[in-house]
């Protein structure tokens, strides 16, 4: 039997260089209110969401992650060309074929990097950053792309009370890249599938083509059940993810969450006991809930407004349909 050889990797991997890119658009309480029973004060109780940005026409799945991932490139001190593969994370992408990430690539000057799309909801970036590792580590890439973008107002209905305030539209992205000692941790991620109905979509593409429903397709949940679910559940899994990393709550610089609601970043802070010194993201106040966009603009707003600063140590953890989640720890770059 042959021997296969090994690849030809690094040791580590560490995130190089983040960039954002967040619509033109800004959406106040007030236009929200314009469809839905409710009050600004609710909202910004019950969510922490003041405003969002909604995309115009040219604002694409596409385009704007070529922006932000134009900046990611920039920052890491690299060229497009390096890039050897990109992973992009999103639900907002209509075009069920070819993956967007190739026509991201290719605007990019990429030269034939590998390129795909994964779909894991707002755990998508933790995902996307635990394959880039792999490769990193394999010797597949020497540079990888990790993009979350979303278009979430395409999937809003905003006659639907219990969501149309919270999904905002934008992209972030990092590149990964080789490093000389541990910079990203141990992943803790899965799925439970068995509350897949908390979180979804309200009805198949094939519904509405066919004319059995009239409104196009939207996200839809089950609030409090996505609520019990993050501050307990995902507190747990927080936690595990600092313990695989060999460090405590006391080590860290920076917590950066998904941006789903203010009251889960809240309780899961309370829960995990994080001690004051720690800067927690809080990017949902302006941005929304962008889904798999959410932990990379929230971590590129922190290292632009000098909240958090380059070799901080911090956790991320998203989180959300699926339901499936994904946790780890580190080095901003």
């Amino acid at each position: 039997m042959a021997k296969i050889k090994p690849g030809k990797g690094h040791p580590y991997a560490r995130i190089l260089g983040v960039g954002g890119y967040r619509p033109t658009r800004v959406v106040p309480n007030d236009v929200i209110l314009e469809t839905i029973d409710s009050s600004d004060e609710w909202i910004r109780s019950r969510s922490g969401i003041e405003t969002r940005h909604w995309a115009n026409d040219e604002e694409t799945v596409a385009a704007m992650s070529v922006e932000a991932s134009g900046k990611a490139i920039a920052d890491a001190g690299i060229t497009a060309g390096q890039i050897g593969a990109v992973v992009v994370s999103t639900v907002s992408h209509f075009k069920q074929t070819p993956a967007v990430a190739t026509e991201i690539a290719d605007k990019l000057g990429t030269d034939k990097a590998a390129a795909f799309d994964i779909s894991a909801g707002c755990a998508g970036f933790g995902y996307g950053l635990t394959l880039a590792k792999g490769m990193i580590v394999d010797g597949s890439a020497e540079y990888v792309l990790v993009i979350g973008v979303e278009r979430l107002s395409d999937l809003t209905d905003l006659e639907d009370r219990a969501t149309a305030f919270l999904f905002g539209d934008g992209a972030g992205a990092v590149v990964v890249g080789p490093a000389k000692e541990p910079a990203i941790g141990p992943t803790v991620w899965g799925s439970e599938g068995d509350k897949s109905e908390t979180i979804k979509q309200t009805v198949p593409w094939t519904d509405y083509r066919d004319g059995h429903v009239d409104k196009f397709p939207a996200i839809t949940q089950e609030g409090q059940a996505v609520f019990r679910w993050a501050v307990f559940e995902m507190a747990k899994v927080a936690q595990q993810a600092l313990d695989a990393a060999g460090i405590t709550a006391d080590d860290l610089d920076v917590f950066i969450p998904h941006q789903a609601n203010e009251r889960i970043i809240d309780s899961m802070v309370k829960t995990l006991k994080l001690p004051e010194h720690v800067t927690v993201a809080r990017d949902v106040r302006t941005t929304g809930n962008t889904s798999a966009a959410s932990i990379p603009l929230a971590m590129e707003r922190l290292l632009a407004t000098g909240e958090a600063k380059s070799g901080d140590t911090a956790l991320v953890i998203g989180f959300g349909a699926g339901l499936v989640y994904a946790a780890t720890v580190v080095t901003l770059p």
